[in-house]
């Protein structure tokens, strides 16, 4: 896929910033691997001269040290916000986390599709992806407990939940919004044995600005 040179308005002076060479190398992930993500390159891509990389990160590996906490930041940090956030109901609690699915702004799954495609080349990343995947799990279980739950079946509700997202993640999985949306209610049913009320979809809906029987378009 062609490189595409990102907007630099937000640079500050002539090397940039921090976040620039950040944003350029996550693009650069997403569009054509990890072998892309190099200094010379990304200059090129912003405009910059190859030393004023040199003001924000020590070497390459530093910038992809900083890849991998802001995928974590983002990625892990919107299911662990989403399980913690209030509900009066589990089928209101799984639908805050369902969100999470849907909203780009909240979790990027391409981006995690690409780090996944990079922890099999570095144990380092396989271990932070591993770990990722703990925290994730842990913040549903948790979710369950926190509506009585039992110990067991909340291992296994967090593990449907979250191993159901990260097969539509691998696979690639691109599918009508509209019809994704309509088998909400019956995912939440499977997952937690209560459907979801009309009032929570309702706000489900709104926050992820779906009205039901709008013109269908792909995720």
């Amino acid at each position: 896929m062609p490189m595409h040179p990102i907007e630099t308005e937000k640079t500050t002076g002539w090397r940039g910033s921090r976040e620039l060479w950040l944003e350029a190398a996550k693009q650069a992930l997403l569009e054509a691997g990890l072998d892309s993500v190099k200094i010379q390159p990304l200059a090129a891509r912003l405009g910059l001269s190859r030393t004023s990389f040199y003001w924000f990160f020590g070497d390459r590996n530093a910038l992809l040290d900083a890849l991998i906490e802001e995928w974590d930041a983002k990625n892990t940090g919107a299911f662990i916000t989403a399980c913690d956030a209030y509900a009066e109901t589990i089928a209101e609690a799984v639908l805050n986390l369902i969100v999470v699915f849907h909203d780009p702004e909240l979790f990027e799954p391409q981006l995690d599709f690409a780090v996944r495609g990079w922890a099999h080349k570095s144990d380092a990343v396989m271990a932070r992806v591993n770990a990722a995947d703990e925290r994730r799990l842990d913040a549903i279980r948790r979710m369950f407990l926190r509506f009585g739950f039992a110990a067991g079946d909340a291992d296994i509700r967090a593990r449907t939940v979250y191993l159901v997202q990260i097969g539509y993640i691998s696979m690639q999985v691109q599918e009508d919004r509209a019809a994704r949306m309509a088998r909400v209610p019956d995912y939440v049913r499977i997952y937690c044995d209560i459907a979801p009320a009309a009032n929570e979809l309702s706000r489900f809906h709104a926050r992820l600005g779906f009205e039901p029987g709008q013109p269908a378009s792909s995720l």
